[in-house]
């Protein structure tokens, strides 16, 4: 899975399209959000299994157990190589701890694009508050 020549426009197309949306469990959370922006930006979406499965974080949590998976982050790391989260740009993968759960994001610069229950829109994290963070690799 690796970044089309066009995916900046891509990345910004699907930030527009998706800003709107109201956050809702297997429909657009963080992690089907950040799956969606992987899919701009590749063509591929790696969250397609899950989506519209589960309705609250444990359903999700759940059906991830079911697949081998601990949380988001373990099925982003199948993927994706882990860099340090000061490594990240444009376009990667951060997590974002959130209390006693965690989050997927979409690295800005040195902002994570982020989206919650308690976010209107898609909101904004400073890129030092990752724990971990992975690489969307480039077609280069």
């Amino acid at each position: 899975m690796k970044r089309r020549h066009d995916w900046r426009p891509a990345l910004l197309a699907y930030m527009q399209a998706v800003a709107p949306i109201p956050f809702q469990w297997g429909r657009h959370d963080c992690a089907l959000f950040a799956a969606g922006a992987v899919e701009a930006m590749t063509g591929e979406d790696f969250a397609a299994p899950y989506r519209g499965r589960y309705t609250t974080l444990l359903g999700g949590l759940r059906v991830l157990r079911r697949d081998g998976f601990a949380d988001q982050a373990a099925l982003t790391a199948s993927l994706f190589e882990e860099i340090a989260p000061a490594l990240a740009g444009v376009g990667d993968i951060a997590v974002v701890p959130e209390g006693d759960v965690i989050a997927l994001g979409v690295v800005q610069g040195p902002r994570i694009y982020v989206v919650g229950p308690d976010v209107t829109g898609i909101g904004t994290v400073d890129l030092l508050r990752a724990s971990r963070a992975f690489r969307v690799p480039h077609t280069d």
